[in-house]
């Protein structure tokens, strides 16, 4: 029975290992064929010799490199900033109490409520006051610090930080900030860096905000040069393709290079030790 039930699992993880890569793939196969030969049926199942020539065309019609670079640039520093600083809220939430602690931090997870929608087009306004429209501090600076990381790695220090070794610190004579850089800091390095991929990733791939303020092709992110590439009365479903799938690499490249530490993040604080 434990052979059958390894079995079962070995076929599981095969099968949705799979699914997972089957997108993928698909985009690969689409970007290397004809726009004509993605609407036929049955579709193509195996990629085609025209990917070269595809991928050539989409850096003839948009400033790839130039797109891929604002994008990773912004995805960056929005990933540093929110774990520098939402790593310190939460450490002044879960160790040092000060009055209204409660009530803040329960305004901060509150918000989390809202939708992202309803603060655009106050923030548009900020951004044009602030003369910031059409630069990439207008979506740099809106995403430097979110509730949802103060949440996560609160509770994550909550579960993983004793007060012990608090205590331990301040009669060792440390400062808040060193009680935070030498205690606290290495003991959630897997919660860190599963939030850090969360918010690249969504940074990575945010595209409402960025659509809305960036408008020259030489600071659009990734996801608004792709979307430059449809045509009114003609779309090269081919050409799109092709470009889509290289600009999913370097993501695809950061998820399974920091994946063990995306799972250690997810499951060690799980349990409150």
């Amino acid at each position: 029975m434990k052979a059958i039930g390894r079995i079962a699992l070995y076929v599981s993880i095969t099968i949705f290992f799979l699914l997972s890569i089957f997108p993928f793939y698909w985009m690969f196969v689409i970007g290397s064929r004809t726009t004509a030969d993605t609407n036929r049926f049955p579709p193509a199942l195996a990629p085609g010799g025209l990917y070269i020539e595809n991928i050539t065309k989409v850096f003839n019609e948009i400033p790839f490199f130039l797109a891929l670079w604002n994008t990773i640039m912004v995805a960056s520093l929005v990933t540093a900033s929110t774990l520098f600083f939402g790593s310190l809220a939460a450490f002044a939430f879960s160790k040092l109490k000060f009055r209204g602690s409660s009530w803040l931090f329960g305004f901060i997870v509150a918000t989390l409520m809202i939708p992202g929608q309803l603060g655009l087009v106050p923030t548009y306004i900020i951004m044009s006051n602030l003369g910031w429209i059409n630069d990439l501090k207008a979506v740099i600076v809106p995403g430097l610090v979110g509730a949802f990381g103060i949440f996560w790695l609160k509770q994550y220090i909550d579960s993983t930080v004793h007060n012990e070794l608090i205590e331990s610190a301040r009669m060792d004579g440390c400062t808040n900030f060193q009680t935070y850089s030498r205690i606290a800091l290495p003991t959630i390095r897997p919660a860190l860096a599963s939030l850090g991929i969360l918010t690249f990733m969504g940074v990575w791939n945010d595209f409402l905000w960025p659509s809305v303020v960036l408008k020259d092709a030489e600071i659009q992110t990734i996801q608004i040069a792709l979307r430059n590439l449809n045509r009114v009365y003609y779309r090269d479903n081919a050409m799109i393709m092709a470009g889509t799938f290289l600009a999913t690499l370097p993501l695809l490249a950061a998820a399974i290079a920091f994946s063990k530490q995306f799972i250690a993040g997810l499951t060690q604080g799980a349990v409150k030790g």
